[in-house]
């Protein structure tokens, strides 16, 4: 079934120019850009993105980060793109990510992992409609 994720290429990964490979990883796999924005979150918009994270004794640290520099959010549709994304991404600690995942190439460690990709088909329309207005995606 063909579906739309939502991705984040993470200040480390944009830093460390890695958006075009990122982005060619993701079309090599059959998930298409169909929405793309360069944007720099501010604290308040990342605490409100990560909200479901309050309470996590990480939250601070990570809605930091994500304010840090410069992000690449896009929407990402193609068959089963949730799973594949998530597959494409790798685990969350890149020491842990397979060999040839995007976190494996370009994460540093468990907080700086290069990417955010959505963990489930709920979870991407919510967080790509915290993004993109409808007009942007052709809706």
């Amino acid at each position: 079934m063909t579906e739309q994720t939502l991705a984040i290429i993470k200040p480390d990964a944009v830093k460390k120019d890695a958006i075009g490979d990122i982005i060619s990883r993701y079309e090599k796999a059959g998930l298409k850009p169909v929405a793309v924005r360069m944007m720099r979150m501010s604290k308040s918009v990342a605490e409100g993105f990560y909200a479901v994270h309050r309470q996590r004794p990480f939250f601070d640290s990570l809605t930091t980060f994500m304010a840090s520099g410069p992000v690449v959010v896009l929407v990402l549709e193609g068959k089963d793109a949730v799973k594949r994304n998530r597959e494409l991404m790798g685990a969350t600690d890149p020491a842990k990510a397979a060999p040839g995942t995007i976190r494996a190439a370009h994460g540093t460690n468990i907080e700086f992992n290069a990417v955010h990709g959505s963990d489930s088909a709920e979870s991407a329309r919510v967080e790509i409609n915290y993004f993109f207005s409808s007009m942007e995606l052709g809706v």
